[in-house]
């Protein structure tokens, strides 16, 4: 399942979502917590998700910053790259064994951040430019704020991208790599999986490709209005997660 839009809402618990929660540890459910926010670390998320009521494991999130950190290890062992994010990216890449360095890197990393620095994309550009792979944490182009949206990691990308003529190499949903981790995660098959979530254009098509039942809920961005609009659908969609607490009864 997601989780903004799906079990939290500006750091508020969406009605039902303890109950949800705890129905599926009742009935012995594995479950993973999926998020393209790369910003926090799973124990950050974990206490986060802790005071707004929620009990949910380290164990049992999943982050777009673990998959990228995952996805770089394999790919390029013992690498090392320049990164703009967080803690929860830096943290993920230092445990895969990774360098952070400005000098002539493999990888320039780019992930959520609030205090995006001109210089450092501007560093970005020129290394990038020189020859560092361009991966990015998440294609999202906005994210919540309780003012309102606020540019994501697509958007910074997109800036990037048109300043090098490179496209990024994006790691987190919808990519069926993200999906196909989190599945190895719980040891569960897609046929016997249900992805949650509140966006058409992450959520509901990364279930959609890795070929699990899709259930879309309207706590977060889609309407029934704004589904209808894409040219696939998802198995259901409900109110919230309190409908499927419900169904777990």
């Amino acid at each position: 399942m997601d989780m903004d839009g799906v079990l939290v809402h500006e750091e508020h618990a969406i009605p039902g979502a303890d109950r949800f929660l705890a129905n599926l540890r009742k009935r012995d459910a594995p479950f993973l917590v999926l998020t393209n926010n790369s910003i926090y670390t799973p124990r950050d998320l974990a206490a986060r998700l802790k005071a707004s009521g929620l009990e949910v494991p380290e164990s049992a999130i999943w982050t777009s910053a673990l998959a990228t950190s995952s996805f770089l290890e394999s790919q390029r062992p013992n690498g090392s790259a320049f990164v703009i994010g967080e803690a929860g990216l830096t943290t993920a890449l230092h445990d895969a064994g990774y360098t952070l360095t400005e000098r002539d890197p493999d990888y320039v990393v780019l992930g959520e951040t609030r205090t995006y620095s001109f210089e450092r994309i501007a560093l970005a550009i020129r290394l990038i430019v020189n020859g560092a792979r361009f991966i990015a944490t998440n294609p999202d182009p906005t994210g919540p704020s309780p003012d309102g949206p606020l540019p994501a990691t697509g958007s910074v990308a997109a800036l990037i991208t048109r300043a090098t003529g490179v496209e990024p190499y994006y790691v987190g949903k919808p990519n069926p790599l993200m999906m196909r981790s989190a599945l190895n995660a719980i040891d569960a098959h897609s046929e016997t999986t249900a992805m949650i979530g509140d966006r058409m254009d992450t959520d509901i098509v990364s279930g959609l490709e890795a070929g699990l039942e899709t259930i879309l809920v309207l706590t977060g961005i889609s309407t029934v209005e704004s589904a209808e609009r894409y040219p696939y659908r998802p198995s259901r969609i409900v109110d919230s997660v309190a409908d499927l607490a419900a169904l777990l009864e």
